[in-house]
């Protein structure tokens, strides 16, 4: 079974996201209610979390609570936010002890108080670390993302601080969530579907999507390796033939 070991390192994704999926149909799986398969999925975000700094992953983003999660059962959502409280303050020291940065991307205004505090104290405790950046994508939904965007530019238009003839990619990409980071090298699917979900639909534009059978209860190190060594083994031409990339 392959380990983190056997990872070409000069190979890795510079940035990896994961939509972590498949929580309540593992705990339905196993006659319990959907918050219990929540439970064991944060500890495997930790491990996950843990893996990629160790390998050198400079980006990892987390799909964390969607703009659409907060339709949920409302004893859902409780549940999830207060998991988010319990890991931001248990995980402080092991961030810390890693080198880890967290960042965060979404509408985090309309998260409850508590969850708010915790987030942004956590952010503040880790913003002189210097190895991986962790995003949590929380309260996020990449169309909001982008018409957020497309408010704030024309705003600007209006009021001549920029014209519409110099509105380029790099002009877009400073008005998202994500200005701060790098385009989205590998996304990593878990629980069998095959689809985006509303997830960093700009920063996707060229990034390899990987979609992987397996509730994210259960995702693993082998698993994380799998998905790895199939990016490394494939060929990225952003739009061009594979004999100018050679």
């Amino acid at each position: 079974m392959d380990t983190l070991q056997d990872l070409e390192g000069t190979k890795l994704p510079k940035h990896l996201a994961i939509i972590m999926d498949g929580n309540g149909r593992w705990a339905k799986q196993k006659g319990r209610l959907r918050v219990f398969g929540h439970k064991h999925g944060v500890n495997r975000v930790r491990d996950t979390v843990e893996h990629c700094a160790r390998i050198g992953i400079d980006f990892l983003t987390l799909y964390t609570f969607s703009t659409e999660n907060w339709n949920r059962p409302k004893v859902e959502v409780d549940t999830l936010m207060n998991l988010l409280v319990s890991s931001l303050r248990k995980e402080l020291k092991t961030l810390n002890k890693n080198n880890i940065r967290l960042n965060t991307i979404g509408n985090i205004t309309s998260l409850p108080k508590k969850a708010y505090k915790e987030l942004v104290e956590v952010m503040e405790k880790t913003s002189v670390n210097s190895g991986m950046t962790l995003t949590l994508a929380l309260s996020y939904g990449a169309r909001e993302e982008i018409k957020n965007a497309v408010q704030q530019i024309s705003i600007k238009v209006k009021n001549n601080i920029i014209s519409p003839e110099s509105i380029d990619e790099t002009i877009i990409n400073t008005h998202l969530y994500t200005h701060n980071l790098p385009d989205v090298d590998l996304l990593i699917r878990t629980s069998g579907e095959h689809r985006i979900s509303n997830f960093l639909l700009w920063q996707i534009a060229y990034a390899e999507l990987y979609f992987i059978d397996v509730f994210w209860p259960d995702f693993s190190e082998h698993h994380l390796v799998e998905a790895i060594k199939n990016y490394q083994n494939r060929e990225r031409r952003f739009g061009k033939t594979s004999e100018q990339l050679n």
